[in-house]
């Protein structure tokens, strides 16, 4: 899950904080501001980082009444830590330029589909005038020139406001309140955090390291295919699924510590289905008893040094493997009713990764597919004389979207489709059900979308091509296209246009 550290850098971020050492040892006469305790807390959370979530992107944005990106999205810390020490004083602080600068970063790099952190560091000063933090959220529902007010996020983010204050602060008080109501308009389990105690270099790092503690929570469950299996490690961590509903209370959905292989299918069948987010899987040491049906070692290897996890054989390695080299798919349910599809995906040629894709709770979720519960093997179809299906599967009822209906995004697609109508009516009678499937297929359209004025034009571009027709036409053209130009005027809405009865007509 990608992360935003948007750092205060204003002058009131420079002013001195009094004692910040009385619990350091020998350091009692050290003086630090409150930008130094900042960068304290920001070096605590990159520790954390590297030691438990290796994998997560961190970017830096430093804000004062503007935003500058100070590093881009990156999993090298020491870059960040390397920039912190350089970083310059601005201005007065503005907190929705901050958080115009966290969208900008984030939808040019991850779109608004991915789930990302973003940490607000600041003393707790919300600002002064049409710039500060209580300006902005009573403007907030009013018509702006430039952006809009940053939130809600148009991407799944959680925001956590740090303040490098005391709770003894007096205008802490006041901004307290403004910054709930921002994490309110952010929604989630988005928080504002303030150091315990007395301002310190201690009581800063319990602060991130909490905030880190309860943001960086890594997935760790169990993989099992049969009487395999291997702990494993989803990065980044799967959130908890909430689909709102019209007759139903939303409710969570977690995926489950055990995640079971139900069966393999080909990836050309599986396709691109919908999905809600995808995940890196990585093997973890795996006990070799019974109760976690790990693989185990032959019992003479217990005597070596196993010490090296790229000498132990691991089950995610031999998925991947064959999952790779068969160009398979496998299905494995997640929790009740809810599946995902884990396969091997390269982002180079030379390096691949095993990935686990998850779809949407339900059992029918993939149209092409079916019911999930009535997949199986082949073999079971021979032996209990089932009908072998193929993929993919239709659908027992006829769905709206599955019949091809016109799309007029330019104008050239609206004469395509008239110039057809006008080809199959100079090939009458041969042509009379093509000609008439086409014009009730425009002219249905039209209705739809309310484009009447379309069946006027159809009407008089027909009575002119009656006159027009060149005499060796067969004589059926003139009588349809004439029959089919006074239809149109009277814009029968329920019923279709058929053909007119003639001498002449094929079904005679």
């Amino acid at each position: 899950m990608p992360t935003v550290i948007a750092l205060d850098i204003s002058l009131s971020m420079r002013r001195p904080v009094l004692n910040t050492g009385l619990t350091n040892g020998a350091q009692n006469n050290e003086q630090l501001n409150r930008h130094q305790l900042a960068i304290q807390g920001i070096n605590s959370l990159l520790h954390y980082l590297q030691a438990n979530s290796k994998l997560e992107f961190v970017s830096l944005i430093g804000f004062s009444s503007s935003y500058k990106v100070l590093v881009p999205f990156t999993r090298d810390y020491d870059v960040i830590r390397q920039c912190l020490p350089t970083i310059e004083e601005r201005d007065k602080t503005c907190i929705e330029a901050a958080l115009v600068g966290v969208n900008h970063a984030i939808m040019a790099e991850w779109g608004n589909t991915t789930a990302c952190q973003v940490i607000l560091i600041t003393d707790g000063d919300t600002g002064v005038g049409p710039m500060s933090l209580g300006h902005s959220l009573n403007t907030m529902h009013m018509e702006r020139d430039g952006n809009p007010f940053p939130l809600p996020f148009p991407y799944p983010g959680k925001l956590n406001i740090v303040c490098i204050a005391s709770h003894q602060d007096s205008g802490l008080a006041l901004s307290v309140p403004l910054f709930k109501k921002l994490v309110d308009l952010a929604g989630g389990d988005s928080t504002v955090i303030i150091p315990e105690g007395t301002l310190s270099k201690v009581s800063v790092d319990s602060c991130f390291q909490k905030l880190a503690e309860t943001n960086y929570v890594s997935f760790q469950g169990y993989l099992k295919c049969g009487n395999l299996g291997s702990r494993i490690l989803l990065s980044p961590p799967p959130m908890l699924f909430t689909k709102k509903s019209d007759f139903e209370i939303p409710s969570g959905l977690i995926v489950s510590k055990t995640i079971e292989i139900c069966g393999f299918i080909s990836v050309a069948d599986v396709g691109s289905p919908s999905s809600v987010s995808r995940h890196l899987i990585l093997p973890l040491s795996t006990e070799k008893n019974e109760s976690m049906q790990g693989v185990t070692l032959d019992e003479d290897s217990d005597n070596e040094d196993n010490s090296d996890d790229g000498k132990s054989p691991s089950f995610c390695v031999l998925l991947h493997g064959a999952l790779k080299v068969e160009n398979m798919a496998a299905l494995c349910l997640l929790n009740t009713d809810w599946y995902g599809f884990i396969y091997s995906w390269a982002d180079t040629k030379k390096k691949s990764n095993l990935m686990l894709t998850l779809l949407e709770p339900g059992v029918d979720i993939v149209p092409w597919l079916g019911n999930f519960r009535n997949l199986g093997p082949i073999d079971f179809t021979i032996n209990k004389n089932y009908e072998a299906l193929t993929f993919p599967i239709k659908p027992i009822e006829k769905r709206s979207y599955s019949q091809n209906a016109p799309s007029w995004i330019r104008q050239v697609g609206l004469q395509s489709d008239i110039q057809k109508i006008l080809r199959h009516a100079r090939k009458l009678p041969e042509k009379t059900q093509n000609f008439y499937k086409e014009l009730n297929r425009l002219r249905r359209a039209a209705l739809s979308l309310g484009f009447v004025e379309l069946l006027d034009g159809l009407a008089l571009i027909f009575e002119r091509e009656c006159a027009t027709l060149p005499p060796n036409l067969h004589p059926d053209c003139a009588i349809q296209m004439q029959h089919v130009a006074d239809m149109l005027k009277k814009r029968d809405v329920k019923n279709n246009i058929t053909a007119l009865k003639t001498k002449f007509h094929q079904n005679d």
